[in-house]
């Protein structure tokens, strides 16, 4: 085997579905050092051929290259704070089978041990082919250990998860995110493009050339613990007036009176849901040719709502998060336009100190970009220097699934340190 053969690999899971000639003309060789290289994989149980689709030109017909249906896998663990999701992925991406679980509050040791056993039953179930494995974890990676203040768990050793693996492979999980992005996503085509992803925390990745930049010691990307909140605000950090609590569930809770949730994605989910009633209500007002009281500005008072419309504040307080009434709609929205604000204020920033091409929002970050996009662009355009305000980088909704991102992003990092052992 060589080297080329290994960049026949890159090409075919890259591009799913490539017929031999377009793959020979990718790696600039004949079709007949293709055919052979095509060979070589094949008796190495790599690759396998298909009959391409007929093309109605002259010529002979050619071939279309496969992953071997015998050949290897790769195992990709996605860990949040709330659950887990383990994938078997085929080379060129697809998914072969899927085991997930919840583990909202649990401790380290509990987590590990779920996941750990769900590895050992997908191992089972495909024998010898899995060979390497990606985690995707909400904190920062050492030398495979975690850190993750906001779950509460403190240097982790990511390998118990499968004693003994091949190849293993770990990161942020908005750093694989924005990876996964940049090679099958929204920013595909950008040279330097800036991921971020707001989860219980905001996390993020710059990307060039389709490479994450993870920094001198794999911690780069901590985005959400820039200095762009409440100086008042204390984080799980260590740090004040962290970006991440002025645009995530915790800053929703605190704009709304409420205690910090214990499962901040889903709180943030309900107070976003809750907030795009009162748009709706506001764009049929405006369209009435009305004026609707939810459509004052974030801060300042509603004259016709009553106490009786809204719960008091130290009574929701007090109550546990489960029985936690929903939000007013009118105060809903004011907390999430303020962290909508928070959040372009943010990138513009980024954008001032990266000269990115473009930005790419997944997690609460879409959402967010979905519900409040006025807010967020205002913010982001005011804090751009001149030279980028005429022409400021796109903010994109993430193409790929909130819950896909990370695993498809933890999978292409598994497949790229387990190609070239292969060869």
């Amino acid at each position: 085997m060589t080297t080329r053969s290994t960049e026949l690999l890159r090409v075919v899971h890259s591009r799913p579905g490539v017929t031999r000639a377009d793959a020979a003309r990718l790696l600039g060789v004949g079709t007949g050092a293709a055919t052979e290289l095509v060979t070589k994989l094949s008796k190495a149980e790599l690759l396998a051929q298909a009959p391409a689709a007929p093309s109605g030109t002259r010529g002979r017909p050619t071939t279309v290259l496969l992953p071997h249906p015998g050949g290897p896998l790769v195992l990709a663990a996605a860990i949040t704070h709330e659950s887990w999701r383990i994938d078997v992925v085929e080379l060129g991406g697809t998914t072969a089978a899927s085991r997930t679980g919840r583990h909202a509050g649990s401790d380290w040791p509990a987590v590990r041990t779920a996941v750990a056993a769900a590895i050992q039953d997908l191992l089972r179930g495909y024998a010898h082919r899995p060979r390497a494995i990606g985690v995707s974890v909400p904190g920062t990676v050492r030398s495979l250990r975690l850190q993750a203040a906001n779950a509460g768990w403190h240097d982790a050793d990511l390998t118990e998860l499968w004693p003994g693996a091949e190849v293993f492979v770990a990161g942020n999980d908005a750093t694989l995110a924005a990876a996964a992005e940049s090679h099958r996503g929204a920013a595909a085509q950008a040279t330097v493009a800036l991921h971020l992803r707001i989860d219980a925390g905001l996390g993020g990745a710059v990307v060039e050339h389709g490479r994450p930049v993870i920094g001198a010691h794999g911690a780069a990307g901590e985005f959400g613990h820039m200095p762009f909140g409440d100086p008042a605000v204390p984080c799980p950090c260590g740090a004040h007036g962290c970006w991440g609590s002025a645009v995530d569930g915790t800053a929703l809770a605190r704009h709304l009176g409420d205690p910090t949730p214990r499962d901040p994605v889903t709180y943030a989910r309900r107070v976003i849901a809750v907030a795009r009633t009162a748009v709706a209500r506001t764009a049929v007002a405006h369209t009435a040719g009305t004026r609707d009281s939810i459509t004052r500005a974030p801060g300042t008072a509603n004259a016709e709502a009553t106490s009786a419309d809204r719960p008091d504040r130290s009574t929701r307080s007090r109550q546990d998060l489960a029985g936690l009434p929903p939000p007013d709609p009118t105060d809903a929205l004011d907390a999430v336009r303020a962290a909508g604000t928070a959040l372009g204020r943010g990138m513009a920033g980024l954008v001032n100190a990266l000269d990115v091409d473009l930005i790419t929002l997944g997690g609460l970050g879409a959402d967010l970009l979905d519900t409040v996009p006025e807010q967020i662009h205002d913010a982001y355009r005011r804090g751009l220097m001149m030279i980028h305000r005429d022409t400021p980088p796109p903010v994109l909704r993430a193409t790929l699934a909130d819950e896909d991102g990370p695993v498809a992003g933890a999978a292409e990092e598994a497949w790229a340190a387990l190609l070239p052992t292969l060869t």
